[in-house]
């Protein structure tokens, strides 16, 4: 797939400078996951599936100041490889609507690939690399580690989750709830353990610093 490769490389280019766990090597295990699942799900389009895992995070606010100029740069690198109007509009759905701040208050049904880089993007947040890419985004930002007089927030809106908290909360308001939201059986088997391994991690944390 030339086309992938060429999207592959300008994601490379978009991510050169992050510094928050967005980076590409975030993006080739989310490719990576996506294409495992994928293979998975005879009903998935391979082609949107990898675009998307690609692109994924090329428009993310929290990354990019202009995210109007950011998708329609994007728009254009797919129309110059000759994706279709079609395959455009599913790759752009999918990648404007799977973030977890876009569905803290309604969640958008996406369709079975968006629902695979979804899953796979998910699955990046949580287990050994989870714990790792939480303190390394806390850390860019300037999160206090844990504060037990901060308790975890609830029932949040996008522009409240948007205010940070201490990386130990972040755990709680989002990676330990992200397990029960994935969307394919082969996700949630991935999950299980994941999720096992940042509990006894963040026990472990507490007891050591009391």
């Amino acid at each position: 797939m030339n086309e992938i490769k060429e999207i592959a490389d300008f994601v490379k280019r978009q991510l050169a400078d992050d510094q928050t766990g967005h980076d590409f090597s975030h993006i080739k295990r989310v490719v990576r996951l996506s294409e495992k699942l994928s293979d998975m799900i005879p009903s998935s389009n391979q082609m949107i599936v990898l675009a998307a895992a690609y692109l994924h995070d090329v428009i993310d606010d929290k990354l990019v100041k202009d995210t109007n100029k950011q998708k329609n740069l994007v728009i254009d690198k797919l129309s110059e490889l000759d994706f279709s109007s079609e395959y455009i509009n599913q790759i752009m759905n999918i990648i404007e609507h799977m973030s977890y701040s876009q569905n803290l208050t309604n969640r958008y049904q996406l369709d079975i690939n968006g629902q695979i880089v979804q899953d796979a993007d998910r699955l990046d947040a949580i287990g050994a690399i989870g714990i790792a890419r939480a303190f390394y985004f806390g850390g860019h930002f300037g999160d206090n580690m844990y504060d037990p007089d901060q308790l975890p927030r609830t029932n949040m809106d996008k522009k409240e989750y948007r205010k940070h908290t201490t990386v130990i909360n972040h755990f709680y308001e989002k990676l330990f709830k992200l397990p029960d939201l994935m969307n394919t059986k082969a996700a949630r088997k991935l999950a299980a353990p994941r999720k096992k391994y940042m509990e006894n991690f963040v026990n472990e944390f507490k007891n050591e610093w009391q």
